[in-house]
């Protein structure tokens, strides 16, 4: 089966790992891949490492004239089979680069809401006849797709986006880089911090939390060296425990450092990636009661699932897991077995190549 892939490769190698992985895994299932992407993206030498076909493209434009000829003089000249258009700018030139073609067009969906009838906007993605195929990260977000399509034969289906706990380095990080110890318990929460990020939840939760003095937190990310986090962290009783280390590279391996992750997520996601890293780090989550959350955190089994907006909540699941050291390991122990088997990398890859099958047998 020839496979063009077109999507955007440029982010930290962490972060577009779970994705580029599955081309290189369905290689032995027989495709020919062509990727259309950067071509100095960190991920790009490994594609060529395996033999997949990489053609240099940016994504600036929703719409570009030469992106769109280019995806048609792909089509052609290398007898495509399918299109897998896997990022928002991707996706709406190549509905119109499909059109007049035989190839099945499919798409990537990874976050809820945003995708609605009454806007124009979702003619040049999901809800374009062209598409015949919706691969949606979550059974949160192949809900609401699914509730805004009109074609019943566009086939939409939730494939999660599989880790592989041999990706991360298992090497405890050192964490009196960043003010604490490996010894303390510490809490990790990581995001280019944003207010539907929860933040502010977790720092309210640490003035219950002031009082267990081996307790740290330490945020991971972006932007949090501003109000009201500042005043927050100020006012919380461990301000000398709370640790901003900025923007990491190394994230998920702090995290695997970590006693526990909190993500306080107060509006809709599709399934966030720092809830896969932490499973597949060993960390127990507590995490917000949002779609696509609940899909990952069994609540009691590998971490704990919270009312959105519930500081006590956060504080209370967290002096629940300091206070048994015994039911921690536990939860770190099913973290795996979450990733081995309902979230693995094998199992997402599976899934691709059985979606991508049943379109060509359509196609006949």
């Amino acid at each position: 089966m020839n496979l063009l892939v077109l999507t955007s490769t440029k982010g930290s190698y962490n972060s577009v790992r779970p994705e580029a992985e599955i081309y290189i895994s369905l290689l032995k299932f027989g495709y020919n891949i062509t990727i259309m992407t950067q071509h100095d993206s960190e991920y790009a030498s490994r594609f060529r490492e395996h033999g997949i076909k990489i053609i240099d493209e940016h994504y600036k434009k929703k719409i570009s004239p030469n992106t769109i000829k280019k995806i048609r003089s792909v089509i052609k000249k290398e007898n495509i089979d399918i299109v897998y258009a896997a990022n928002s700018k991707s996706i709406s030139n190549a509905v119109i680069a499909c059109i007049g073609t035989k190839v099945k067009l499919v798409t990537y969906r990874g976050t809820t809401g945003g995708l609605y009838r009454h806007d124009p906007s979702a003619y040049l993605n999901a809800l374009n006849p062209r598409v015949d195929g919706v691969i949606c990260v979550s059974e949160a977000v192949t809900k609401h797709v699914r509730k805004q399509i009109f074609s019943k034969s566009k086939k939409v289906e939730t494939i999660y986006k599989g880790h592989d706990t041999s990706w991360y380095d298992t090497t405890p990080v050192n964490l009196e880089l960043f003010g604490t110890n490996n010894q303390n318990f510490n809490i990790a929460f990581v995001a280019n911090v944003r207010p539907h990020k929860g933040l502010i939840y977790l720092l309210k939760a640490a003035h219950q939390l002031a009082k267990y003095k081996n307790i740290h937190i330490i945020l991971i990310g972006e932007n949090i060296s501003q109000e009201p986090y500042l005043s927050e962290i100020k006012n919380s009783g461990m301000q000398e425990r709370i640790h901003l280390t900025g923007f990491r590279n190394d994230a998920p391996q702090i995290i695997a450092s970590c006693s526990v992750l909190v993500q306080a997520s107060i509006r809709k996601e599709g399934l966030p990636r720092v809830i896969l890293e932490s499973l597949a780090g060993k960390t127990p989550v507590i995490a917000s009661a949002i779609e696509g959350n609940a899909e990952i955190i069994e609540d009691g089994f590998n971490g704990f699932i919270v009312p959105i907006k519930d500081a006590d909540a956060i504080a209370e699941k967290i002096t629940k897991l300091y206070n048994t050291p015994e039911r921690l390991k536990e939860f770190s122990n099913n973290c795996a077995y979450t990733i081995e088997n309902k979230m693995s990398h094998r199992t997402t890859t599976e899934k691709y190549n059985n979606f991508f099958n049943a379109l060509i047998k359509d196609k006949k």
